[in-house]
Protein backbone atom coordinates (compact mmCIF):
# COMPACT_ATOMS: atom_id res chain seq x y z
CA UNK A 1 0.00 0.00 0.00
CA UNK A 2 1.31 3.63 -1.28
CA UNK A 3 1.82 6.19 1.51
CA UNK A 4 0.53 9.45 1.72
CA UNK A 5 3.96 11.00 0.48
CA UNK A 6 4.43 8.85 -3.06
CA UNK A 7 0.80 9.25 -3.85
CA UNK A 8 1.72 13.12 -4.08
CA UNK A 9 4.94 12.16 -6.09
CA UNK A 10 2.97 10.34 -8.22
CA UNK A 11 0.57 12.89 -8.72
CA UNK A 12 3.15 15.77 -9.22
CA UNK A 13 5.00 13.67 -12.02
CA UNK A 14 1.44 13.17 -13.20
CA UNK A 15 1.44 16.96 -13.77
CA UNK A 16 4.46 17.87 -15.05
CA UNK A 17 5.97 18.88 -12.34
CA UNK A 18 9.23 18.81 -11.09
CA UNK A 19 10.80 18.85 -7.53
CA UNK A 20 13.24 22.37 -7.29
CA UNK A 21 11.42 23.79 -10.69
CA UNK A 22 10.77 27.72 -10.61
CA UNK A 23 7.60 27.97 -12.54
CA UNK A 24 4.22 26.26 -11.55
CA UNK A 25 2.56 23.35 -13.48
CA UNK A 26 0.26 24.21 -16.16
CA UNK A 27 -3.52 23.27 -14.88
CA UNK A 28 -5.07 20.55 -16.90
CA UNK A 29 -8.41 21.20 -17.19
CA UNK A 30 -10.95 18.69 -16.09
CA UNK A 31 -13.20 16.50 -18.09
CA UNK A 32 -16.86 16.54 -16.55
CA UNK A 33 -18.28 13.04 -16.09
CA UNK A 34 -21.23 11.91 -18.42
CA UNK A 35 -23.59 12.27 -15.82
CA UNK A 36 -22.35 15.75 -15.09
CA UNK A 37 -22.32 16.75 -18.86
CA UNK A 38 -26.32 15.70 -18.80
CA UNK A 39 -27.28 19.10 -17.39
CA UNK A 40 -30.27 21.05 -17.99
CA UNK A 41 -30.84 22.75 -21.52
CA UNK A 42 -29.79 25.90 -22.87
CA UNK A 43 -31.86 28.40 -21.02
CA UNK A 44 -31.70 30.66 -24.54
CA UNK A 45 -33.15 27.91 -26.62
CA UNK A 46 -35.98 26.87 -23.76
CA UNK A 47 -39.31 27.47 -23.72
CA UNK A 48 -40.71 29.94 -21.37
CA UNK A 49 -43.13 28.32 -18.51
CA UNK A 50 -46.62 28.88 -19.27
CA UNK A 51 -47.78 31.92 -16.56
CA UNK A 52 -49.28 29.99 -13.41
CA UNK A 53 -52.84 30.11 -12.32
CA UNK A 54 -53.97 33.79 -11.82
CA UNK A 55 -51.55 35.24 -13.44
CA UNK A 56 -52.56 37.50 -16.50
CA UNK A 57 -50.93 36.43 -20.03
CA UNK A 58 -51.58 40.19 -21.82
CA UNK A 59 -54.60 42.21 -23.30
CA UNK A 60 -57.36 43.67 -21.64
CA UNK A 61 -56.89 41.06 -18.74
CA UNK A 62 -53.61 42.81 -17.70
CA UNK A 63 -54.78 46.15 -17.03
CA UNK A 64 -55.43 47.40 -13.90
CA UNK A 65 -59.15 46.98 -12.96
CA UNK A 66 -60.19 50.95 -13.24
CA UNK A 67 -58.71 50.37 -17.02
CA UNK A 68 -60.26 47.16 -17.59
CA UNK A 69 -63.50 49.35 -16.66
CA UNK A 70 -62.82 52.10 -18.77
CA UNK A 71 -61.64 49.69 -21.75
CA UNK A 72 -64.91 47.88 -21.41
CA UNK A 73 -67.25 50.84 -20.95
CA UNK A 74 -65.20 52.16 -24.57
CA UNK A 75 -65.99 48.73 -26.07
CA UNK A 76 -69.65 48.62 -25.27
CA UNK A 77 -70.14 52.42 -26.32
CA UNK A 78 -68.55 51.38 -29.80
CA UNK A 79 -70.56 48.29 -29.98
CA UNK A 80 -73.59 49.95 -29.25
CA UNK A 81 -73.46 52.90 -32.11
CA UNK A 82 -72.24 50.67 -34.47
CA UNK A 83 -75.74 48.48 -33.85
CA UNK A 84 -77.82 51.75 -33.90
CA UNK A 85 -75.87 53.12 -37.30
CA UNK A 86 -76.32 49.62 -38.78
CA UNK A 87 -80.37 49.90 -37.99
CA UNK A 88 -80.61 52.98 -39.22
CA UNK A 89 -78.93 52.50 -42.40
CA UNK A 90 -81.18 49.18 -43.04
CA UNK A 91 -84.38 51.17 -42.17
CA UNK A 92 -82.74 54.07 -44.88
CA UNK A 93 -82.56 51.50 -47.80
CA UNK A 94 -85.65 49.48 -46.54
CA UNK A 95 -89.32 49.16 -47.82
CA UNK A 96 -91.62 51.61 -46.59
CA UNK A 97 -93.32 50.17 -43.37
CA UNK A 98 -94.56 51.54 -39.99
CA UNK A 99 -90.87 52.22 -38.33
CA UNK A 100 -89.82 54.62 -41.69
CA UNK A 101 -93.34 56.12 -41.31
CA UNK A 102 -93.14 56.58 -37.96
CA UNK A 103 -89.16 57.63 -37.88
CA UNK A 104 -88.62 59.08 -41.06
CA UNK A 105 -87.17 62.14 -40.27
CA UNK A 106 -84.99 60.68 -37.60
CA UNK A 107 -83.50 58.30 -40.10
CA UNK A 108 -82.82 60.91 -42.83
CA UNK A 109 -80.83 63.02 -40.19
CA UNK A 110 -78.52 60.22 -39.41
CA UNK A 111 -77.90 59.04 -42.75
CA UNK A 112 -77.40 62.70 -44.67
CA UNK A 113 -75.44 63.70 -45.98
CA UNK A 114 -72.43 61.56 -44.61
CA UNK A 115 -73.90 58.09 -45.22
CA UNK A 116 -76.03 58.84 -48.60
CA UNK A 117 -76.77 55.49 -50.06
CA UNK A 118 -78.17 55.00 -53.86
CA UNK A 119 -77.64 52.48 -56.37
CA UNK A 120 -75.72 54.88 -59.24
CA UNK A 121 -72.54 52.39 -58.53
CA UNK A 122 -74.85 49.58 -60.15
CA UNK A 123 -76.23 51.71 -62.99
CA UNK A 124 -76.51 49.82 -66.26
CA UNK A 125 -75.79 52.77 -68.13
CA UNK A 126 -73.48 54.83 -66.24
CA UNK A 127 -73.28 58.80 -66.35
CA UNK A 128 -70.83 59.07 -69.61
CA UNK A 129 -71.00 63.63 -68.94
CA UNK A 130 -69.07 66.12 -67.06
CA UNK A 131 -71.42 68.68 -65.83
CA UNK A 132 -69.98 71.56 -64.59
CA UNK A 133 -72.89 74.42 -63.12
CA UNK A 134 -71.22 77.80 -63.32
CA UNK A 135 -73.13 81.19 -62.32
CA UNK A 136 -72.64 84.75 -63.27
CA UNK A 137 -74.06 87.62 -62.03
CA UNK A 138 -74.86 91.74 -62.30
CA UNK A 139 -73.49 93.85 -59.38
CA UNK A 140 -73.83 97.48 -58.66
CA UNK A 141 -70.70 99.13 -58.29
CA UNK A 142 -70.42 102.46 -55.89
CA UNK A 143 -70.68 104.76 -58.28
CA UNK A 144 -74.32 103.43 -59.47
CA UNK A 145 -73.41 101.68 -62.34
CA UNK A 146 -74.21 98.05 -63.19
CA UNK A 147 -71.74 95.79 -64.88
CA UNK A 148 -71.95 91.89 -65.74
CA UNK A 149 -69.45 89.55 -64.21
CA UNK A 150 -67.99 86.86 -66.17
CA UNK A 151 -68.96 83.17 -65.79
CA UNK A 152 -67.97 81.60 -62.67
CA UNK A 153 -67.46 77.86 -62.68
CA UNK A 154 -68.81 76.52 -59.28
CA UNK A 155 -68.13 72.86 -60.19
CA UNK A 156 -64.14 73.67 -60.86
CA UNK A 157 -63.55 75.69 -58.09
CA UNK A 158 -65.11 72.18 -56.12
CA UNK A 159 -62.94 69.67 -57.83
CA UNK A 160 -59.92 71.93 -56.85
CA UNK A 161 -61.16 71.78 -53.50
CA UNK A 162 -61.54 68.14 -52.95
CA UNK A 163 -58.58 67.46 -55.41
CA UNK A 164 -55.56 65.92 -53.32
CA UNK A 165 -57.51 66.19 -49.69
CA UNK A 166 -57.80 63.01 -48.16
CA UNK A 167 -60.80 63.83 -46.21
CA UNK A 168 -63.19 66.35 -48.13
CA UNK A 169 -66.43 67.58 -46.79
CA UNK A 170 -69.03 65.88 -48.24
CA UNK A 171 -70.81 69.12 -48.54
CA UNK A 172 -68.15 70.16 -51.26
CA UNK A 173 -68.64 67.04 -52.72
CA UNK A 174 -72.74 67.02 -53.39
CA UNK A 175 -74.26 70.47 -52.22
CA UNK A 176 -73.82 72.35 -55.90
CA UNK A 177 -74.49 68.68 -57.04
CA UNK A 178 -77.53 67.90 -55.55
CA UNK A 179 -79.20 71.18 -55.91
CA UNK A 180 -78.59 71.27 -59.81
CA UNK A 181 -80.35 67.61 -60.12
CA UNK A 182 -83.06 68.94 -57.77
CA UNK A 183 -83.25 71.98 -60.06
CA UNK A 184 -83.83 69.40 -63.76
CA UNK A 185 -85.81 67.23 -61.73
CA UNK A 186 -88.24 69.75 -61.22
CA UNK A 187 -88.67 71.79 -64.48
CA UNK A 188 -89.06 70.76 -67.92
CA UNK A 189 -86.79 72.09 -70.43
CA UNK A 190 -87.83 75.18 -70.92
CA UNK A 191 -86.96 75.76 -67.15
CA UNK A 192 -90.90 75.68 -66.01
CA UNK A 193 -91.54 73.38 -63.39
CA UNK A 194 -93.05 70.25 -63.83
CA UNK A 195 -95.25 70.14 -60.10
CA UNK A 196 -95.18 71.20 -56.76
CA UNK A 197 -91.29 71.59 -56.06
CA UNK A 198 -90.13 73.52 -58.82
CA UNK A 199 -90.61 77.38 -56.33
CA UNK A 200 -88.28 75.44 -53.99
CA UNK A 201 -85.94 74.11 -56.28
CA UNK A 202 -85.60 77.31 -57.53
CA UNK A 203 -84.94 78.78 -54.12
CA UNK A 204 -82.38 75.71 -53.11
CA UNK A 205 -80.54 76.93 -56.18
CA UNK A 206 -80.36 80.67 -55.87
CA UNK A 207 -78.85 79.81 -52.25
CA UNK A 208 -76.25 77.78 -52.72
CA UNK A 209 -74.52 79.97 -55.86
CA UNK A 210 -75.23 83.14 -53.53
CA UNK A 211 -73.51 80.72 -50.74
CA UNK A 212 -70.64 80.77 -53.05
CA UNK A 213 -70.52 84.27 -54.48
CA UNK A 214 -70.67 85.56 -50.76
CA UNK A 215 -66.92 85.28 -50.55
CA UNK A 216 -66.18 86.79 -54.26
CA UNK A 217 -65.36 90.34 -54.62
CA UNK A 218 -67.57 91.47 -57.73
CA UNK A 219 -66.90 94.90 -57.68
CA UNK A 220 -69.98 95.58 -55.97
CA UNK A 221 -73.35 94.21 -54.94
CA UNK A 222 -74.99 91.58 -56.48
CA UNK A 223 -78.66 92.32 -57.60
CA UNK A 224 -79.21 89.22 -60.21
CA UNK A 225 -77.50 86.57 -60.84
CA UNK A 226 -77.73 83.97 -63.69
CA UNK A 227 -76.90 79.82 -63.62
CA UNK A 228 -76.32 77.53 -66.18
CA UNK A 229 -74.95 74.07 -66.21
CA UNK A 230 -72.26 72.99 -69.34
CA UNK A 231 -72.19 69.65 -70.26
CA UNK A 232 -69.13 67.83 -72.32
CA UNK A 233 -69.07 63.90 -73.16
CA UNK A 234 -66.78 62.25 -71.69
CA UNK A 235 -64.19 60.88 -74.97
CA UNK A 236 -64.26 57.48 -76.04
CA UNK A 237 -61.33 54.90 -75.30
CA UNK A 238 -59.15 55.11 -78.15
CA UNK A 239 -59.72 51.17 -78.53
CA UNK A 240 -63.65 52.17 -78.87
CA UNK A 241 -65.42 52.67 -82.68
CA UNK A 242 -67.75 55.37 -80.47
CA UNK A 243 -67.96 58.62 -81.45
CA UNK A 244 -68.76 61.20 -79.08
CA UNK A 245 -69.50 64.68 -79.63
CA UNK A 246 -66.54 67.34 -78.64
CA UNK A 247 -68.71 70.85 -78.10
CA UNK A 248 -70.00 71.53 -75.03
CA UNK A 249 -73.86 71.73 -74.81
CA UNK A 250 -75.11 74.42 -72.31
CA UNK A 251 -78.44 74.82 -70.65
CA UNK A 252 -78.67 78.76 -69.27
CA UNK A 253 -81.43 79.76 -66.74
CA UNK A 254 -83.06 83.17 -66.56
CA UNK A 255 -81.96 85.76 -64.84
CA UNK A 256 -83.17 85.55 -61.39
CA UNK A 257 -83.53 89.10 -58.64
CA UNK A 258 -81.16 88.07 -55.80
CA UNK A 259 -83.66 88.47 -52.24
CA UNK A 260 -82.84 88.84 -48.68
CA UNK A 261 -83.99 85.39 -48.22
CA UNK A 262 -81.56 84.47 -50.90
CA UNK A 263 -78.20 85.82 -49.09
CA UNK A 264 -76.44 83.45 -46.43
CA UNK A 265 -77.85 86.11 -43.20
CA UNK A 266 -81.45 86.40 -44.64
CA UNK A 267 -81.58 82.49 -45.29
CA UNK A 268 -80.47 82.15 -41.46
CA UNK A 269 -83.26 84.78 -39.86
CA UNK A 270 -85.87 83.39 -42.25
CA UNK A 271 -85.05 79.88 -41.23
CA UNK A 272 -84.85 80.87 -37.65
CA UNK A 273 -88.49 83.16 -37.98
CA UNK A 274 -90.29 80.06 -39.02
CA UNK A 275 -89.58 78.16 -36.91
Amino acid sequence: MDSYDDRGVTAGRAAGFVPGATEAPEAVPEVPDAAESAGPPDAVGAPEDPPGPGIPSGGIAALSLPYQAVAALALAVVGVIACVHLGMIFLHVAPSNTLTKQNGEAIDDWVYPEFEQNWKLFAPNPLQQNISVQVRAQVRTADGQWKTSDWIDLSAQDGEAIRGNLLPSHTVQNALRRAWDFYTASHDNANKPNGMRGALAERYVRRTVMLRLADQDLGGKVERIQVRSETMWVKAPAWSDEKTNGRPAHRVLPWWPVIEGDLPEGARRASEASR
